[in-house]
């Protein structure tokens, strides 16, 4: 069975299950996820664990001797299985799917695994797992979402913002300088816990305490794009750029956002519904509903000069062409192709309307 992680904590105040699957790409929250299994299992009396680590070669008639055997002293045991890859391979899902038929009521299994794809999770050894046991998906918290999961970390510790707009202005910033860093998050929240009593915290006191840990990941630029949050999107390309980001990866991921908006803005043209559009293009989850508004802000004009401007910042970061000033003015992109970057980034964001002269470019 699927369990939402926030109601773990019930279901585990019911009883324990025999087995139970933890995956997801947020570390920290899976991490706390099966620290709250193991503290249960503790209490239910499974007091021997053993942890199992699956690597090249691992041999996987060990975990199935060791699911089996009972302890010599009579304690029902935890069995940790981490599976780092995913890819269990051929032995390990046989060996899976051997784990969730057994019934022993002595021994509980504990599986974590990375985010899984979505053929690995059709597999027959992950179906085998959730038709058996207890299974967590941890998704990780996003930008829209941050502030709030920032102001729920802070009343576990008794502490809060101030109500109203300053309060606001806080967990914004306090969610601008984590982003894309959840465990950095969660010891800076921690942190204020430290340096200040139980109450209400004020601005300034966030912004004293609270460094710019932020980590940010080339494949969220395009929320910043379609959503249009300049200040965002400045920050996170000065954030890619410090810390030392490839800039053709950063450029192959904004036009590849452009060339998408352009193909569904001309099929939307041609009479198509958006709803096939979107299949046809792989936009899915979050992207969906910042498509709508990005193609009603967005101009077929915008898109085609964003694109013959990323074509002249794809031969200037494989150091094929100069800088703007060779040649006519404005006929060439910044020297710096990360200012480039931004302007492309631009014409979706403000659907080529802005000017570089009320809007600053990162890194100028």
């Amino acid at each position: 069975m699927q369990l939402k992680l926030e109601a773990l904590e019930a279901h585990l105040a019911k009883g324990l299950k025999g087995l139970y699957v933890v995956y997801g790409d947020e570390p920290l929250l899976a991490q706390e996820a099966c620290n709250r299994i193991r503290a249960a299992a503790r209490a239910g009396g499974f007091t021997d664990r053993t942890v199992f680590t699956v690597e090249r070669s691992f041999d996987w008639s060990a975990l199935i001797g060791a699911s089996q055997s009972m302890s010599l002293f009579g304690d029902r045991q935890l069995i940790e299985l981490r599976i780092p890859t995913g890819k269990p391979g051929k032995e390990g899902a046989e060996a899976l799917k051997t784990l969730a038929a057994a019934d022993n009521p002595d021994v509980l299994m504990l599986v974590t695994l990375p985010r899984l794809d979505a053929a690995t999770q059709k597999s027959a050894w992950f179906t085998a797992l959730l038709g058996a046991g207890v299974v967590l998906k941890i998704d990780s918290v996003d930008r829209a979402q941050l502030p709030m999961w920032v102001g729920q970390r802070l009343s576990q510790q008794g502490q809060r913002v101030a109500p109203g707009e300053e309060g606001r202005r806080a967990l914004s910033f306090l969610a601008e300088r984590v982003e894309g860093n959840l465990l950095a998050a969660h010891q800076e929240i921690q942190k204020l816990g430290l340096l200040y009593p139980q109450g209400v915290l004020s601005f300034e006191q966030i912004h004293d305490a609270v460094l710019n840990v932020a980590r940010y990941d080339v494949f969220k630029l395009n929320e910043a794009m379609l959503t249009g949050d300049v200040g965002r999107l400045a920050r996170m390309l000065d954030g890619l750029k410090g810390e030392g980001e490839v800039a053709v990866l950063v450029l192959w991921a904004l036009v590849e956002e452009v060339r998408t908006l352009l193909r569904i803005k001309r099929g939307v043209s041609a009479g198509k519904p958006l709803a096939t559009l979107m299949r046809e293009n792989r936009v899915w989850g979050p992207r969906e509903r910042l498509i709508g508004p990005a193609l009603s802000r967005v101009t077929d004009e915008a898109l085609e000069k964003a694109l013959s401007l990323a074509a002249k910042l794809d031969r200037q970061v494989k150091g094929l062409s100069g800088g703007r000033g060779a040649g006519k003015r404005g006929s060439e992109p910044p020297p710096d192709p990360w200012a480039g970057m931004f302007e492309l980034a631009m014409a979706v964001a403000h659907g080529g309307k802005a000017s570089t002269s009320t809007i600053s470019t990162p890194l100028a």
